[in-house]
């Protein structure tokens, strides 16, 4: 049962919060409408592998009162809050997902915003940013707001809903952009590509004068059955090219060869206002392994480049792509994998624990990054920010039970492999949406 109280108080957890460098970084990074003002922001803190020791606090306390961390220090009393022990566990900002479907409305025998909000809370979510290729597609104001009043009345997550690029993702009709308000700030026809450049160019244009994100899926489906990697490495320097152009914001969505990874590189040096993403599967899974995304998994020569530029800085966020199937739907091939119950698991498994990256690192990525590309007051554990916390347990192994999910959808290639990085607990704005605090507690004494 989740919690109603105003005020929280979390006792002892170790906490991992943002490096100084990061810190320095981020207040040089324009939010959604903005210019950039140059490369600065462009590229994460030099050494991020290895600067992670200043950002673990050891066991701290955390005041949450109505909905805001209002205090971060050791010895806090309980002041007639709520109190969670934390002993043993680890408190990190919740994360925030930038690339999830929950088929809603539309599939929900696949997924569906109370579905998906669960299965986002149990893998420590806040916040997602939902894709408008639904049924019908997400192109109008009010289907946004049915969407962010339905989410809103179940209340376990905040959700940004994206509209489409195009108006129903026709590929070719981009008017709809002027009427969707301010509650949208990214657009995107994820699920394919707008194949026609000069429909793109207008649409870049109208969102760089209007202050949206474009959010591109890159691929040119004319070659996607003869060459998956020309496919998206073409598209990723025509997108990137178009925006640079327009002068808009661009966030490439799922970024999984190394030419791609380089475009942005070279986009990122030069300035441009440039934002990406990689999923926790083209970082621990190649080709090898036999399961349908889209992008397909890649080499392991991909693979080592997508973790270099994610050590390095040059990848802004870990987004999941969640994207759940009914069993049928997945065995007639239906390309992708849910992955909010996984994230994590997957992450310091492939990138903390074998020294990639630090948990600072990776909390930039899953949290701070993604909330400040979606202009959300999250992703830091600091006096003013949302009330919105993980507890996890880096030390107890697990095993994924894909049959236990929240989500609607199983299909996942993790199932049965053991992880570290347990998600025991998440808060949002103070109230427990999430509690696992019963499992393994003997092994975390």
């Amino acid at each position: 049962m989740a919690s109603d109280t105003k005020s929280l108080l979390i006792h002892g957890a170790h906490v991992v919060r943002s490096t100084p460098c990061l810190e320095e970084r981020l207040r040089n990074t324009p939010r959604l409408g903005q210019k950039s003002s140059g490369a600065s922001w462009t590229k994460g803190c030099e050494g991020q592998k290895g600067s992670g020791d200043s950002a673990h606090d050891g066991a701290m306390d955390i005041r949450v009162q109505s909905g805001v961390i209002t205090a971060v220090e050791r010895g806090l009393s309980s002041d007639g809050a709520a109190a969670v022990e934390a002993g043993g566990l680890t408190c990190l900002p919740a994360f925030c997902d930038l690339h999830a479907h929950f088929r809603d409305p539309g599939q929900t025998q696949k997924e569906d915003l109370g579905s998906g909000s669960r299965a986002a809370v149990r893998g420590g979510y806040t916040a997602v940013n939902l894709m408008a290729n639904t049924k019908p597609v997400i192109s109008s104001r009010l289907q946004v707001q049915d969407v962010l009043d339905r989410a809103a009345a179940i209340d376990l997550i905040d959700v940004h809903q994206c509209a489409s690029i195009t108006r129903d993702m026709d590929g070719r009709t981009v008017d709809h952009l002027e009427t969707l308000g301010h509650s949208v700030r990214i657009i995107s026809d994820d699920g394919h590509d707008v194949m026609d450049a000069r429909v793109m160019l207008q649409a870049m244009t109208a969102a760089a004068r209007l202050g949206l994100t474009v959010m591109c899926h890159c691929e040119d489906t004319n070659l996607s059955g003869t060459d998956y990697r020309l496919a998206e490495d073409l598209m990723t320097h025509r997108n990137i090219e178009l925006a640079r152009a327009a002068g808009c914001r661009l966030h490439i969505a799922h970024v999984s060869t190394e030419g791609s990874m380089r475009a942005v590189i070279a986009a990122k040096e030069r300035g441009q206002a440039v934002t990406c993403e990689v999923t926790p599967h083209h970082l621990a899974l190649t080709s090898a392994t036999s399961y349908r995304v889209n992008p397909p998994l890649r080499t392991q020569q991909d693979v080592d480049f997508l973790i270099r530029a994610v050590e390095q800085g040059w990848v802004d966020a870990i987004a999941t792509d969640h994207a759940p199937h009914t069993a049928d739907d997945k065995a007639a091939g239906a390309p992708g994998m849910v992955g909010l119950e996984t994230a994590f698991g997957v992450c310091a498994t492939a990138l903390v624990r074998p020294g990639h990256i630090t948990l600072a690192r990776l909390t930039e990525l899953m949290s701070r990054n993604p909330a400040r590309i979606l202009g959300l007051n999250k992703g830091c554990i600091a006096p003013g920010y949302d009330g919105d916390l993980v507890l996890v347990d880096l030390n107890t192994p697990w095993t994924v039970d894909a049959a236990a999910f929240a989500s609607k959808g199983h299909n996942t290639p993790f199932d049965g492999r053991t992880l570290v990085g347990r998600i025991v607990m998440t808060i949002k704005a103070g109230k427990i949406v999430y509690d696992d605090t019963t499992s393994n507690q003997e092994a975390r004494q």
